[in-house]
């Protein structure tokens, strides 16, 4: 039975001892979504750290329908927060690679929608640096265990941070959190989705968390095909965890 009282307890713990030995004195800073990720993240910090350490960076491109969400987590949880539209930068890199100077041997390159999907997130994570690197910050990664474990992150994007209070609970274990720290249940119940396509994350998946959980945590799933698409996911994705391979040498004596 998960103890959600305890392990936010714990987690709250783990995340001012991160900060005294990583930062004492800094802040908390995260790109706020309105989703349970970044809800229960912030609800966390502002337990451990006060609301006057943890900052939300808000960054729509252009508009974003759901963007009340963010702007009523900030206000519950009273911590300072800004908005940067990453519109202008997203549509500036894109129309730099189509009129991009083409070297010897060089055809011309054109975005592909996995790299129209792919870039906002990554202009994101370099938004919340940039912000984190102004205010004596440390920057909080906000993925959970359920997405990490079938890739359903963008590297370099929201796989990041500088520490990550959710990234060993599942999605059920973060939404548990939520409701033991008080949060709106619009915010830890929003129906999880890219904002890109009109799907949800499910639909994208081809599963529900519920499963996906079920089977993280006992191994257990009655549909072959969902268990083997899982496997699938899981191990295409695995090196999004990892270090970067390197070239080891070894010098000779």
């Amino acid at each position: 039975m998960f103890d959600a009282k305890a392990v936010s307890r714990d987690c709250i713990a783990w995340i001012r001892e991160f900060f005294e030995k990583n930062g004492p004195g800094c802040n908390a800073v995260l790109g706020i979504s309105g989703g349970k990720d970044s809800s229960v993240a912030a609800a966390l910090c502002v337990e451990a750290l006060g609301r006057d350490r943890v900052i939300g960076v808000l960054m729509p491109n252009g508009e974003q329908s759901d963007i009340d969400m963010s702007r009523l987590l900030v206000k519950h949880l009273g911590i300072r927060s800004i908005v940067v539209n990453i519109q202008e930068g997203f549509q500036g890199i894109l129309n730099a690679i189509n009129a991009g100077e083409l070297l010897e041997g060089m055809e011309s390159v054109q975005p592909t929608a996995q790299t129209v999907a792919n870039l906002p997130p990554r202009l994101r994570m370099s938004t919340v640096y940039a912000v984190s690197q102004s205010v004596n910050g440390r920057v909080v990664n906000t993925c959970n265990l359920s997405e990490d474990w079938v890739g359903y992150s963008t590297r370099y994007g929201d796989s990041v941070g500088d520490f990550s209070p959710l990234s060993r609970l599942t999605v059920a274990e973060v939404k548990a959190i939520g409701a033991e720290l008080g949060l709106p249940a619009v915010l830890v119940d929003k129906v999880p989705a890219d904002g890109l396509c009109g799907k949800t994350d499910e639909d994208n998946l081809g599963f529900t968390y519920a499963v996906l959980d079920k089977y993280i945590r006992t191994g257990i799933c009655e549909d072959p095909a969902v268990k083997q698409r899982i496997d699938t996911l899981h191990n295409r994705n695995l090196f999004k965890l990892e270090l970067m391979p390197c070239f080891e040498y070894q010098p000779e004596d």
